[in-house]
């Protein structure tokens, strides 16, 4: 295949587990990039929540929010929005359902904002300037939000009043993601394919997760990182080393000759 576009994952995939890109990584993605190969990051983080590792990446393609933001070279291209009215029933009914104190982020444009009883920036740096709130006057416009639910037949209730959502669990714990529907890593590829003039064919993907499964099944190459759940292997063309060692730049060594 002629590999137009590199896309990663950010978290289990391209970063380590402790929220670094390796400069070894780094350096062979700017060896592909002499190569003619764009970079790209496709992530359910926001914009702003991934700004730390942009500023040394410095990404060609930024699929943000699991898909509903998405920029080529700086400059927006596409976006899907929930509006105002529809942020707050959504986080009506979540409360309704999952408790007036379950833990809710929500991405909009221009910030990122939580309820969770801990600071997470206290825990991890790379949350940058996530503003918090108690969502109880919460009117603006959103891109993306991601609830924390326990009880899974809660998380079916919800995810049956919210018809008009695509929602998909983490693996990591018991927060699911809520966009617009059909908004998806897939969906944002197709949006890059038509302005860059390639299609999926042309672009090697990386994953771990269950978000990214659709986004491997639809690249030319979908690759897992050896890190992944069973799921995300099992739908992968190539099972690659974990993010801890290195994993991503082997693999492009190897198949670059590098």
């Amino acid at each position: 295949m002629e590999c137009k576009l590199l896309l990663f994952d950010l978290d289990g995939t391209l970063l380590k587990s402790d929220k670094t890109i390796s400069e070894h990584t780094l350096s062979v993605l700017n060896a592909c990039r002499s190569k003619g190969m764009m970079i790209g990051v496709s992530t359910s983080r926001s914009e702003q929540n991934s700004m730390t590792f942009l500023s040394e990446l410095l990404p060609d393609i930024l699929i943000s929010s699991g898909g509903a933001l998405v920029k080529q070279n700086g400059e927006y291209i596409y976006k899907a929005e929930f509006s105002t009215e529809e942020t707050n029933y959504m986080i009506r009914k979540v409360r309704e359902i999952c408790g007036a104190d379950c833990e809710i982020t929500v991405d909009t444009m221009e910030n990122h904002y939580w309820n969770y009883k801990i600071d997470p920036k206290n825990q991890d740096q790379s949350w940058g300037d996530s503003i918090y709130t108690d969502f109880k006057d919460f009117n603006q416009e959103s891109l993306k939000m991601c609830v924390e639910i326990f009880d899974s037949d809660k998380a079916e209730k919800l995810k049956s009043i919210l018809t008009d959502c695509d929602c998909v669990r983490f693996s990591d714990g018991y927060w699911y993601k809520f966009t617009k529907k059909g908004v998806t890593k897939e969906k944002a590829i197709t949006e890059i394919c038509h302005v860059c003039k390639f299609v999926p064919e042309n672009i090697i993907a990386f994953g771990d997760d269950f978000v990214d499964i659709g986004m491997l099944k639809l690249c030319g190459i979908g690759i897992a990182m050896g890190n992944a759940i069973r799921d995300v292997k099992q739908i992968a063309d190539v099972v690659i080393g974990t993010n801890d060692n290195d994993g991503i730049a082997d693999y492009l060594i190897e198949t670059f000759d590098l």
